[in-house]
């Protein structure tokens, strides 16, 4: 094999490995795609509607069927409880804070009865300044607040490790009751707990879920969010 072939060998693994890391956006399209198909069954039915604005974790990244993400678990649970909502999947793996700010406002032309806020974590683990992070999301829920005003607002809370430093992790951490209490938000302290940090609960990487820990996560929404449902 010429020096030449194995360079391009050696270029051709590099690049499957950077696009298979946390973060990555090769893995939206089914999420996208179901997006769009959950979206088009919302605006055909009576139902109101439940967006999930997030990333990775709401996506499902890494999981072998999108009917074991979160939110899609979380769907059979108001199904089962016969209440009259649609979830629209509106996860992107690798997305950040300020990714979604340039982005909600294509979600928001449909109608939105209930906005679940997952968005952060991808600026936890960046490293990127608290304070800018929570300017991204206030930005993200004023956006929701002046199209939709009646629709009930949900946070989801989320921590980064503590090797990120003490004040950092600790600051990053209030930042979602603390987003939640000024937007009279219903909070969910942690959306990974009894997840994160479990071997068996996560896939290789450590910090996407499997379809065991989605369930979970799944749980921890509905407990707080189905009273306001």
């Amino acid at each position: 094999m010429s020096t030449l072939n194995r360079l391009r060998i050696v270029f051709i693994l590099v690049l499957n490995i950077t696009i298979a890391g946390c973060g990555s956006k090769s893995k939206p399209n089914n999420a996208v795609a179901q997006s769009d198909s959950t979206k088009t069954a919302a605006t055909t039915s009576s139902n109101k509607t439940i967006l999930v604005f997030g990333d990775s974790l709401t996506a499902g990244y890494g999981l072998d069927d999108q009917s074991e993400s979160y939110p899609s678990v979380l769907q059979t649970r108001i199904d089962s409880a016969k209440l009259p909502y649609t979830i629209v999947n509106g996860g992107l793996s690798g997305e950040t804070s300020a990714g979604g700010k340039s982005r909600i406002d294509w979600l928001l032309k449909q109608h939105v009865d209930v906005f679940v806020l997952e968005l952060g974590a991808n600026d936890g683990l960046r490293g990127i300044p608290v304070e800018e992070t929570e300017q991204n999301l206030q930005t993200i829920i004023d956006h929701v607040k002046a199209k939709y005003p009646k629709a009930k607002l949900v946070m989801l809370g989320m921590q980064v490790p503590p090797n990120m430093g003490a004040t950092y992790s600790t600051d990053f951490k209030n930042l979602f009751p603390k987003l939640a209490a000024k937007n009279n938000m219903t909070l969910v302290p942690f959306l990974l707990q009894g997840v994160g940090g479990v071997r068996a609960l996560n896939q290789k990487d450590g910090i996407h879920p499997t379809a065991e820990g989605a369930k979970i996560l799944a749980a921890n929404v509905w407990q707080v969010i189905k009273g306001i449902l």
